[in-house]
C-alpha cells in the first residue's frame, strides 16, 4: 500500500451461505446451528481499505485554509459494502420461504415472508394519518418484525415451541443479523424496531400489530376466492384480537366481503 493508506483486517463469519432450509416443524436451535457450521466452515476473511490522497488533505480558498471533511469511516450511520451485501444475501430467505400457515393448509404457490412484509409496509404507507403516531416508523416496522425469520423459518404455534423459547430464537438470530450488517446506527434502529414490535409498545407497534393480522385474513380470503378452500380458522384467530381502530376497520370490511360471497 502507498503512503497515506491503511488497511483494516477483520474476520466475520457470514450466514449468507450457510443457512440451511428449515422446515416448519424445525425442532433445531439456533445456537446449535452455529456450533456446526463454525465447526465445519473457514470464517471469511475480508479487507476494508480506506485511501487518503495528501493531494486532497485540505483544500485552499484565498488566504483560508479549509481543513478536510471528516472520514466517513468515522460515521456509524455508514454501511460497509461487504456487510451490506452479506446482510442482503441472508435476508433474501424471506423471499424464499414460504408462509408455514399456508403451507399446512395446502395452499398453492404459498406467499412468502417477504411477500407478507411488503403489503404489511403498503398498508403502512396508505393508512390515514393519525395523530400522534409516526408512519414512517410504521413503515419501516412492518419491513423488519419478521426479519429474524431469514434465519430461524417461520415458526408457528402449530411447530409445539413455546412462545418464550420462540422469541429467545429469534432475538438471537436478530443479534447475529445486526453484526452481520457491522453494527452502527442502522443496525441499532433496525433492532429496536423489531424490539418494540416484540414488546407491543407503542402506538405504531400496536398498528403493525393490527396490520399483521389484517394482511394473514386478507390474504386468506383471496386464497378461498382463487384456489376454493376454506381457511377460517384463520378469520376465527384473529376475531378481536384488533386493537386499533385502523385495524378493526379493515378488518371489518374484510369480514363483510367474505360473507357477501
Amino acid at each position: 500500500m502507498g503512503s497515506g493508506s491503511r488497511v483494516f483486517h477483520c474476520r466475520v463469519s457470514s450466514l449468507a451461505f450457510l443457512v440451511p432450509s428449515f422446515g416448519t416443524s424445525t425442532q433445531l436451535s439456533f445456537k446449535s446451528f452455529l456450533t456446526r457450521t463454525r465447526s465445519s466452515l473457514s470464517p471469511t476473511a475480508f479487507t476494508l481499505h480506506r485511501m487518503a490522497s495528501s493531494s486532497s488533505s485540505s483544500v485552499t480558498n484565498g488566504n483560508n485554509i479549509i481543513p478536510p471533511a471528516p472520514s466517513s469511516s468515522n460515521d456509524v450511520s455508514v454501511t460497509p459494502p461487504p456487510s451490506a451485501v452479506d446482510f442482503l444475501t441472508l435476508c433474501h430467505r424471506l423471499k424464499t420461504t414460504k408462509r408455514a400457515g399456508w403451507v399446512r393448509r395446502d395452499v398453492q404457490n404459498p406467499e412468502s415472508i417477504a411477500d407478507h412484509m411488503y403489503r404489511m409496509g403498503i398498508m403502512a404507507l396508505i393508512a390515514s394519518d393519525i395523530p400522534g403516531i409516526d408512519r414512517d416508523k410504521c413503515v419501516k416496522m412492518a419491513i423488519v418484525h419478521d426479519i429474524a425469520e431469514a434465519i430461524v423459518g417461520d415458526i408457528t404455534p402449530s411447530d409445539g415451541i413455546s412462545k418464550a423459547e420462540k422469541s429467545r430464537r429469534e432475538q438471537e438470530a436478530l443479534d447475529h443479523m445486526c453484526k452481520l450488517l457491522g453494527g452502527g446506527s442502522r443496525a441499532k434502529e433496525i433492532e429496536e424496531l423489531w424490539m418494540e414490535y416484540e414488546e407491543n409498545s407503542s402506538s405504531e407497534a400496536k398498528i403493525v400489530k393490527d396490520f399483521d393480522k389484517v394482511e394473514m385474513i386478507l390474504q386468506a380470503l383471496e386464497y378461498e376466492n382463487e384456489q376454493g378452500v376454506d381457511l377460517d380458522e384463520f378469520f376465527q384467530s384473529t376475531a378481536g384480537k384488533f386493537q386499533t381502530e385502523v385495524g378493526k376497520a379493515w378488518a371489518s370490511e374484510i369480514a363483510s366481503r367474505r360473507k357477501q360471497q
